[in-house]
């Protein structure tokens, strides 16, 4: 049996074909573990959502910014996109939707050393917190359609940007989604979340940076496992700091990579996109 790791897929499901291709991957055999933003950009997220749904156990998935719009999108909370028309005008849109607000935004395996999330992981907190938090919003997103209407009307937006405990209701509940499907930089000093910067890293001048990669943030909580996330396709393939990062952007013309986890070393695979955004 050999573990798949795949950065963001935005639609991009020729580029998906290709890879299992160069991988023999076998739903028989093997295992997918899919970094979340499934769909979008691309011009085919209706034909990716059903593949990864056909795989079954075979590919595990977390939550992704750009799945949680399309959940939006169909409940009305958000206009419809360009890329997402086709979907939102499917039969299979209702089935799709359920299936994939059931997803979960954190998976762990602790006998692999590995957890996966689109995003990353708060910098306050402890593997198991973080999992505790995970499903606050996993049972919030698969409530009923007018509770699930209702809470993502309140999901949207960058406040608050600092973590406590004693967060409540939509407030804590923002938090969570924004650290496990947004985030990307932290103040050095306060750790509060920054959703402006996009850029790249410059990982060997981070000790006088203003604002850090949040796996390189002050006082981090160690955990026992490597994180793997997608989610930054400027920062690209990053491995260290107990970090994986795979959004190598596919759909921005660059390239989907997979990454075997259950090799040591980890090996890399990489299909070229040739579909255009």
């Amino acid at each position: 049996m050999a573990i798949y790791a795949i950065g963001d897929l935005q639609g991009c499901y020729d580029s998906l074909q290709r890879l299992l291709e160069k991988l023999e991957f076998s739903p028989e055999s093997d295992q997918l573990w899919l970094v979340g933003d499934l769909v979008n950009r691309g011009k085919k997220s209706l034909k990716t959502l059903r593949l990864i749904q056909s795989l079954g156990d075979s590919a595990i998935t977390v939550l992704g910014n750009h799945d949680i719009s399309l959940i939006a999108m169909h409940y009305g909370v958000l206009s419809p996109s360009k890329t997402l028309k086709k979907f939102l005008g499917s039969p299979y849109r209702e089935e799709l939707v359920d299936w994939l607000r059931h997803k979960p935004f954190l998976h762990v395996d602790e006998s692999l050393g590995f957890c996966l999330v689109h995003a990353g992981i708060s910098p306050q907190w402890t593997l198991a917190e973080a999992q505790i938090h995970a499903k606050e919003i996993e049972v919030a997103l698969q409530g009923d359609d007018q509770a699930v209407a209702e809470w993502l009307k309140h999901a949207y937006g960058n406040k608050p940007r600092i973590w406590s405990e004693n967060l409540s209701g939509m407030e804590r509940h923002r938090y969570i989604l924004n650290a496990f499907t947004r985030m990307r930089y932290c103040n050095a000093k306060t750790n509060s979340l920054n959703f402006k910067l996009t850029k790249p890293p410059r990982i060997k001048k981070v000790k006088t940076a203003k604002h850090v990669p949040w796996f390189l943030a002050k006082d981090r909580k160690q955990l026992p496992v490597t994180v793997v996330f997608g989610h930054w396709s400027s920062l690209g393939y990053y491995q260290d700091d107990n970090v994986l990062a795979l959004d190598t952007g596919c759909v921005w013309g660059g390239q989907l990579t997979a990454a075997r986890l259950d090799a040591s070393p980890i090996t890399l695979v990489s299909e070229t996109c040739r579909e255009k955004k």
